[in-house]
């Protein structure tokens, strides 16, 4: 189990599904939820803002299902990042994005899987036909192979994506600006792609807490479901820590 969580000298960094949000068989059905909002909001005002949410999603989707609540944003694995006054950083969808997205649109239409276009990531998830996955991933690393792009492993999907910063180097830019920047950084996510998160936390003299079953993890502590993370969040004398 982590430590209460420190309001005064953490700035605090969340993944979104599998962390903050149940995961759901298809992205869309993961909604804003009214406690999920009143524990973000209520963090970032007592903490001074030092909150972001780093996450796969894009930022409309961040802040669709937050409610809002929490203004710095790393979406798309760290791609693209709104920091706490507003200003996005996105890099230009690369050129072998359109092949992708067209190779991954036609195994998904065959296999019955759903594709997710980000724009600057087309990502093809089959959660809902687990028995393809060895397939689904072995045409991942076929096209990224032939389109430069970075394959990005996920719980029960495979996204490929534009070069450019991942969750890592999404925290690392934070902790360079105000509020973040003085504080110990604490990261709390559940899937691979949180693991360079983990990492830029401890070697910035923070640590991570993985959410869900034991793996092998740069995280230093663990909680067991989305439900301990916002009961974790949500403790009332959290500020005395």
């Amino acid at each position: 189990m982590p430590p209460r969580l420190d309001r005064q000298g953490t700035a605090l960094f969340l993944d979104l599904d599998g962390t903050l949000a149940e995961i759901e068989a298809r992205p869309d059905d993961v909604g804003p939820n009214l406690r999920r909002t009143r524990v973000l909001a209520a963090l970032a005002e007592a903490m001074g803002g030092r909150v972001a949410v780093l996450t796969g999603r894009t930022l409309a989707e961040a802040d669709r299902i937050v409610g809002g609540a929490v203004p710095a944003v790393a979406a798309v694995h760290g791609l693209v990042r709104r920091g706490p006054r507003g200003g996005v950083e996105e890099p230009r969808p690369a050129p072998g994005l359109p092949q992708a997205r067209e190779s991954l649109r036609l195994l998904a239409e065959d296999k019955g899987l759903l594709l997710e276009d980000k724009g600057t990531s087309v990502a093809i998830h089959y959660r809902a036909r687990p028995e393809t996955e060895a397939e689904v991933r072995a045409a991942a690393r076929r096209v990224a192979g032939a389109t430069g792009l970075v394959l990005q492993e996920g719980t029960m999907v495979s996204e490929l994506r534009s070069p450019g910063p991942h969750k890592g180097d999404a925290l690392r830019a934070f902790l360079a600006e105000p509020p973040f920047a003085g504080h110990m950084p604490v990261m709390v996510g559940d899937d691979l792609t949180d693991e360079h998160a983990f990492a830029a936390a401890a070697a910035a003299g923070g640590y991570g807490i993985l959410v869900g079953p034991p793996r092998e993890t740069r995280a230093r502590f663990r909680l067991g479901s989305v439900a301990e993370v916002l009961d974790w969040l949500d403790d009332d004398d959290g500020g005395n820590a």
